[in-house]
């Protein structure tokens, strides 16, 4: 099955661009993360809030209390497509947050681990 790319863009035939299947579960993955609640209208509870983390200190709780927060989003919301085996945060004095997910995709029984990464204000 081929999937539309996210972000939204053009292929290089002028057509919708697309992903293959693992890739395309990262890509859902990606924007679950960096979408903030409140930020889809229809779906006002969407999103893992990641972007927030970028103002907030550096610290162990807060990164503790994201990584319950956030795997709980990705069951919620991907549950269906994966299952997290492991979710980590790291933040850097510079306020750049890094979010490595170990996931296995269900309808292939694959384990992939991606790492999102987004920069510091």
């Amino acid at each position: 099955m081929i999937e539309i790319a996210f972000p939204f863009r053009v292929g290089s035939h002028g057509r919708t661009a697309t992903s293959d299947p693992l890739t395309h579960v990262s890509e859902l993955i990606e924007a679950l993360l960096f979408t903030s609640p409140g930020e889809r209208v229809n779906r006002p509870n969407f999103g893992g809030g990641v972007m927030q983390m970028l103002f907030e200190p550096a610290r162990p709780e807060l990164a503790t209390a994201s990584q319950m927060l956030v795997q709980g989003m990705l069951q919620q919301w991907l549950g269906d497509l994966i299952t997290v085996q492991q979710l980590e945060f790291d933040t850097t004095a510079e306020g750049s947050v890094s979010v490595t997910v170990q996931y296995v995709v269900k309808a292939t029984q694959q384990t992939q681990t991606d790492v999102f990464l987004q920069p510091g204000t």
